[in-house]
């Protein structure tokens, strides 16, 4: 029972620290990648799909995005969809191929998206330390119903600890490491 406690709360934990990775790929240091257009939808055959089932989306130098829709039809409703999305961007259609030049990050962006990035990385801690009293809390509940000891209890709470210290530095490491490559020139 106390295993299972502990092994669901660590997988929870792992959970979050993968949400967080997830979170820091969308923001980019100003470098094309074609994942940056991956949250965008656009409207194909009266349903919302991601830009990349309908065309072919490759990063063509380190600034410069290149779409390259499937059907000839779909330029337009693509670019639009790039245009209205919170990303920042503008399109500009050649023909058949779309290209979405990064505009270079000034210092005062960098700093803005470091912000943006250590608020992540805080709400992810808050959600390893929620995971870590709900924990203890499942502990306490089994500990009052006498179905485990207080050594037992004591113990599993310090199992707790150690793996919530772990999730906590790894997070601390990653959001170092995304500040390095944001601020790096």
């Amino acid at each position: 029972m106390l295993d299972e406690i502990i092994s669901d709360a660590k997988s929870r934990m792992d959970k979050t620290v993968e949400s967080l990775e997830n979170a820091f790929t969308k923001i980019r240091a100003g470098r094309a990648h074609p994942s940056l257009l991956d949250q965008v939808h656009v409207e194909y055959y009266g349903s919302q799909v991601p830009i990349s089932q309908v065309s072919n989306v490759v990063a063509e130098d380190s600034r410069t995005l290149k779409v390259s829709p499937w059907e000839k039809e779909m330029v337009a409703p693509i670019e639009k969809a790039i245009m209205t999305s919170d990303l920042g961007l503008n399109p500009q259609s050649a023909g058949e191929v779309i290209r979405i030049p990064l505009p270079p990050l000034t210092e005062e962006r960098r700093k803005d998206l470091v912000r943006v990035v250590k608020d992540e990385a805080e709400q992810s801690k808050v959600a390893i330390r929620n995971i870590r009293r709900d924990a203890n809390s499942d502990f306490k509940e089994l500990l009052k119903e006498k179905e485990i000891s207080e050594d037992e209890a004591r113990q599993s709470e310090d199992e707790i600890q150690k793996i919530t210290d772990s999730h906590i530095a790894l997070i601390d490491e990653k959001l170092k490491d995304k500040e390095t490559s944001l601020l790096e020139i």
